[in-house]
C-alpha cells in the first residue's frame, strides 16, 4: 500500500487475506462500463474504489467496456467515458478493452460447455423463459429443448451465428439448475439473436453475448483478481463461479460493495436516459443531471467528488446519502481557493445624492478576505448610482432584517455607509424602483469613523461600470428525496422539479469580470460559487455563469442539530 494510506476497509482486508494466502500475487482490477450512456456520480465510487485499490497496492488497473448490446451503445458514450475517467484523474495506460475483443473466445467458450453438455439451443420466446423460470418461491420448469443431444445443440448454434435465424427464433442458455434458489442459476441466457451493426465488429456477429456471460470471462481472459462490483451483482457470484470453474480458467474472484445512492437523484443509466430522449433535460450533460459531465459542466472539481467518495466510504449494505452532503463537500473544496467578488441578481437601482455626479471612488479589494496568505486584490470603483439586490430593500421590514429600509443606515460592502431617505414607485407594476440615500463621506472604505455599530452589510456594483451576466440558477431536479420509489400509476418523470432551472440575464457584475475566462471560478459574495461554463459560452457567445453551489450549508446545519 502507499506510505500515506491509513485506513482500511472490508475490500481491503479480502485482498490481505488472499496475498497472504497465495491465492493471488498482484492486485488486478477493472472497471467495465457500459457504452450506452454517460457516467453519473454513483460510478465515480466505483472507479475510484477500483483504480484506488490497484494503486494502493502496485497493480494494475483496466478499463474495459462492456459492448454487449450494440442497440444501446455508441461512440459517443465511448469517448465521454474515457474523458470522465482522465478528469478524475485516473490512467489506464495501454489497457483498454473492450468485451468485443473476446467474441471469437466467448465463441470457443460457448462450444466447449456445449460439448460439456452444459449448455444448450433454447426455442422458447423470452416471455415463455421468464415464465419457465420460476419465482422466489417456486422452482422453476424445465425446457423442452433441454435435452437437445451435443450434436444437435452445436449445429444450432453455428447456425444462429451463421444468421439462419429470425431474431428471439432461438438462444444459448447454459444447463444447471430450474430448482435452484438461486434464479439467476437457473439456465441463464449466454447468447441472444440481434441483427443490429456494432460500433467495432461491424456486421461480423449476429448473436451478442448477455453480460453474465461475457463479464465473468472476460475478466478471467485479461487476468483480474479482484472484480470489483456493487452489491446488485452479489446474487450473480455464484453464476460469475460456475463459469469459471466449468471451463477451467483462471479464477477471478468478486466482491461486492454497496452503491452510491442519494436523495433526489437517480443512478438508472435507463431512466437518465429517458430525460435526455424525452427533451425533459437539455442533454447529457445539463448541470441538473447526476452525471460527471454535467457536475463538471456546474463547476465542480475532481477533489471535491473524491473527498465526497472518501466521507461516503465502502460498505457492505446499500444506504441513501443526502444529497447536502455532497453540497458541503464541494462548498468546502471551492472555499478556500476560489476569489470573492460581487455580483448582483436581481438589481434594483440605489442613487447616492450627495455623491458628486463626476466621481468615481475606487478601492483595492481583496480577493481573499480570509486568507492571509493571499494578497491578491482588484479594483471596485464606487459611483453615484449602484446597483443593489432587490431583496435587500424594504419599505416596511420585519423586526429581524438588518438591511435597507427607510431611515435606516446600512454599508455598502467595502465602500461607504448609506442612509435612505427616500425611493420610488413604479406606478404600474408597484415595485420599487430606486433607493434614494446619502452617503457619509467619512466612511469611505466602508468603516464607520466615530465606530458607531451598523448591522446590515450589502453587496453592490457601481451602475456605470457594471457588466452584464447571464446567471444560471440550478436547484435540485426531483422534487421529492426518492423519486424511483414511484406507485402504481405513477412515472418517476411525475416528480420532476420545474422550478430548477432559473436564468437571469440582467445580472450586473463587477467589472473585473470582463476578462474572465471560461473555465473560471468565483464567489458571488453572499449568493454562491459560480463558474463560467465553456459549453453554454461558446454556443451563446457570450459568458454564461452557472451556480456551482449555493452559499447555504444544509448539511452543516443537519449535523448541528444532530449533535444537540
Amino acid at each position: 500500500m502507499s506510505e500515506n494510506e491509513t485506513t482500511t476497509n472490508f475490500i481491503r482486508e479480502e485482498i490481505d487475506k488472499d496475498l497472504a494466502s497465495g491465492r493471488y500475487k498482484t492486485v488486478h482490477t477493472r472497471f467495465p462500463p457500459e457504452p450506452n450512456g454517460y457516467l453519473h456520480i454513483g460510478h465515480t465510487k466505483a472507479i475510484i474504489i477500483d483504480y484506488g485499490t490497484a494503486e494502493d497496492y502496485g497493480g494494475l488497473y483496466n478499463l474495459r467496456f462492456d459492448d454487449t448490446n450494440p442497440t444501446k451503445e455508441d461512440v459517443e458514450y465511448v469517448d465521454a467515458i474515457k474523458d470522465d475517467i482522465r478528469w478524475l484523474g485516473f490512467d489506464w495506460e495501454d489497457r483498454e478493452f473492450y468485451a468485443s475483443d473476446y467474441f471469437d473466445q466467448l465463441y470457443e467458450y460457448a462450444v466447449q460447455l456445449i460439448k460439456a453438455g452444459l449448455a444448450y439451443v433454447d426455442d422458447l420466446s423470452a416471455d415463455e423463459i421468464r415464465e419457465y423460470r420460476g419465482t422466489l418461491t417456486e422452482p422453476g420448469k424445465e425446457s423442452p429443448h433441454r435435452e437437445r443431444t451435443v450434436e444437435e445443440n452445436l449445429d444450432l448454434f453455428e447456425r444462429m451465428k451463421n444468421g439462419e435465424f429470425a431474431e428471439g427464433e432461438r438462444v444459448l442458455r447454459a444447463k444447471i439448475d430450474m430448482a435452484s434458489p438461486i434464479i439467476n442459476m437457473r439456465d441463464p441466457v449466454m447468447y441472444r439473436i440481434l441483427y443490429t451493426r456494432h460500433h467495432r465488429t461491424g456486421d461480423k456477429w449476429c448473436i451478442y453475448p448477455t453480460y453474465d456471460w461475457a463479464h465473468g470471462q472476460s475478466d478471467s481472459i485479461e487476468g483480474i483478481t479482484h472484480s470489483l462490483c456493487s452489491l446488485e451483482f452479489e446474487n450473480h457470484r455464484p453464476l460469475y463461479e460456475w463459469f469459471i470453474e466449468k471451463l477451467d480458467i483462471f479464477p477471478s474472484r468478486q466482491i461486492e460493495f454497496a452503491r452510491l445512492n442519494m436523495t433526489y437523484t437517480m443512478m438508472s443509466k435507463r431512466k437518465l436516459r429517458r430525460l435526455v430522449e424525452e427533451g425533459l433535460v437539455e442533454g447529457w450533460d445539463d448541470p441538473r443531471m447526476p452525471t460527471i459531465q454535467a457536475l463538471r459542466r456546474r463547476g465542480y472539481r475532481r477533489e471535491a467528488v473524491h473527498a465526497f467518495i472518501e466521507r461516503v466510504g465502502v460498505a457492505k449494505t446499500n444506504s441513501v446519502i443526502d444529497y447536502a452532503l455532497l453540497e458541503h463537500t464541494v462548498r468546502e473544496d471551492l472555499d478556500p481557493i476560489v476569489p470573492r467578488v460581487m455580483a448582483v441578481l436581481h438589481p434594483l437601482k440605489l442613487v447616492i445624492e450627495n455623491f458628486p455626479a463626476d466621481q468615481v471612488e475606487e478601492f483595492d479589494v481583496d480577493y481573499y478576505r480570509h486568507d492571509n496568505d493571499k494578497h491578491e486584490t482588484r479594483k471596485v470603483p464606487l459611483t453615484r448610482e449602484v446597483y443593489i439586490e432587490r431583496d435587500d430593500f424594504m419599505i416596511d421590514p420585519p423586526k429581524k432584517f438588518f438591511r435597507l429600509a427607510p431611515g435606516r443606515e446600512v454599508r455598502l460592502m467595502n465602500a461607504c455607509l448609506v442612509t435612505c431617505t427616500d425611493y420610488k414607485v413604479d406606478e404600474k407594476t408597484g415595485e420599487v424602483s430606486e433607493v434614494i440615500c446619502t452617503y457619509d463621506p467619512e466612511s469611505l472604505g466602508g468603516q464607520a469613523p466615530d465606530g458607531r455599530r451598523v448591522k446590515g452589510t450589502l453587496h453592490w456594483v457601481s451602475a456605470e461600470k457594471a457588466i452584464d451576466g447571464e446567471v444560471r440558477i440550478y436547484d435540485k431536479l426531483f422534487t421529492v428525496e426518492a423519486p424511483d420509489d414511484t406507485e402504481e400509476g405513477e412515472d418517476f418523470t411525475d416528480f420532476l422539479n420545474h422550478d430548477s432551472l432559473e436564468t437571469i440575464t440582467d445580472a450586473k457584475l463587477e467589472p473585473s469580470l470582463a476578462d474572465a475566462e471560461p473555465g473560471s471560478r468565483f464567489q458571488f459574495m453572499r449568493q454562491g460559487f459560480y463558474y463560467i461554463d465553456p459549453v453554454a459560452t461558446e454556443k451563446e457567445g457570450h459568458p454564461i455563469y452557472n451556480q456551482t453551489v449555493a452559499l447555504r450549508d444544509s448539511w452543516a446545519k443537519i449535523q448541528a442539530k444532530q449533535k444537540k
